[in-house]
């Protein structure tokens, strides 16, 4: 064969390979679908509110040449949770995002809120989990596909485990910006961030929510959400929220693919938690170590357990600084002003084991974009 041809031939191989890496997959899941309705109040149908939105979020998404949309599904079919599940982590997705409309007895119920994976006891969240994933009843074998779920059961959504905490500090702050933008784009109730057991959300591999539009149950909400005006409304601010996302968190040139010797690194929950500090002393400490300017940092993980900010807790790095943000301790490796700098202590940490870590921003201890920063 010509040694040009074959010089073409490579050279197409890894062109197209490299703009592969190029890409953030934003993975869309319009909620239930087909003889799944979801919830129906007031002629307002969740499975075709949920629907429209997505492709209209997909449609904005689409216009950013660095992103890919995948859909779980983009017509009125039934797709069950596992296979969602299935979609999104075969698609090797950057983010996975799941769309649906919120439903109460009590109609004077109103706002939108997004959830992470996540254990809870609280009444209001249980409940709209369960809601959310009653729709495995209409799956066949659903007990034993789901370890004998039960969606009668408070004590089923309570013990859905998290199976791994690693993309859960991400996922929040994926859930914080729709949240922001929500409330820039409506005049809607903003109901905040919250955590709950959803099925759908259960073997996901990348950061993940679960976004509750509104309530359906509420008649002049309901009519929101069934409007085109309302839709594109909904739409522009979560395809917002995702560009935000990631045009803080996503660099074209990360490669997150887990080596075989780094399976075997121990998650959080093994480490052995010692000498561990009050909340109270944890914020005082913080308080007392504001750095002025501009300052990076490397986001490690995130964490309802409190750990001692020694390097044995961190597989050996330091120094490790916390901070307290509701009920989860987000963990930080370095603090440096030269960018350049925090980029290399980010390598070393992804080396460790930390393979979701990333960079994180503050100007006179107040949290900004990376982008802004670098600035």
């Amino acid at each position: 064969m010509d040694k040009k041809i074959v010089f073409v031939i490579i050279s197409m191989f890894f062109l197209t390979g490299f703009s592969q890496t190029k890409k953030f997959k934003v993975v869309l899941d319009a909620g239930h679908g087909g003889k799944d309705y979801g919830a129906v109040y007031h002629g307002n149908i969740e499975k075709n509110i949920a629907l429209q939105t997505v492709l209209k979020v997909g449609a904005i998404l689409e216009k950013d040449p660095q992103i890919d949309v995948v859909f779980t599904r983009k017509s009125d079919v039934f797709i069950e949770l596992q296979q969602r599940a299935n979609i999104a982590n075969k698609s090797k997705g950057s983010i996975f995002v799941s769309m649906h409309c919120n439903a109460n007895k009590n109609q004077a119920a109103e706002g939108n809120e997004t959830y992470v994976m996540g254990i809870t006891r609280n009444a209001s969240n249980l409940e709209v989990a369960k809601n959310e994933n009653e729709v495995v009843t209409l799956e066949t074998d659903y007990k034993i596909k789901y370890d004998g779920y039960d969606p009668n059961s408070p004590e089923s959504v309570i013990g859905i485990s998290i199976l791994q905490e690693e993309h859960l500090d991400q996922s929040i702050e994926l859930a914080g910006r729709v949240q922001e933008f929500f409330t820039k784009k409506t005049d809607n109730k903003n109901r905040g961030v919250k955590q709950a057991g959803f099925l759908v959300l259960r073997q996901i591999t990348m950061p993940r929510v679960l976004i509750e539009m509104g309530f359906v149950s509420n008649k002049e909400e309901g009519e929101f959400l069934n409007s085109e005006t309302g839709q594109d409304l909904l739409a522009e601010a979560i395809a917002k929220a995702i560009m935000d996302y990631k045009n803080e968190f996503f660099s074209p040139s990360s490669n997150d693919d887990v080596k075989e010797e780094d399976k075997n690194v121990p998650k959080m929950e093994e480490i052995i938690v010692k000498e561990v500090p009050k909340k109270e002393q944890i914020i005082k400490k913080a308080e007392n170590t504001i750095e002025k300017g501009i300052v990076f940092k490397i986001q490690i993980s995130a964490s309802t357990k409190e750990l001692a900010t020694i390097p044995s807790n961190f597989k050996g790095l330091s120094p490790i600084s916390v901070e307290p943000s509701g009920s989860l301790f987000k963990y930080f490796y370095a603090s440096d002003k030269n960018y350049d700098s925090i980029k290399q202590k980010l390598e070393e940490a992804k080396q460790k084991g930390y393979k979701t870590a990333f960079i994180v921003a503050y100007k006179d201890g107040i949290k900004i974009n990376v982008t802004d920063a670098i600035k």
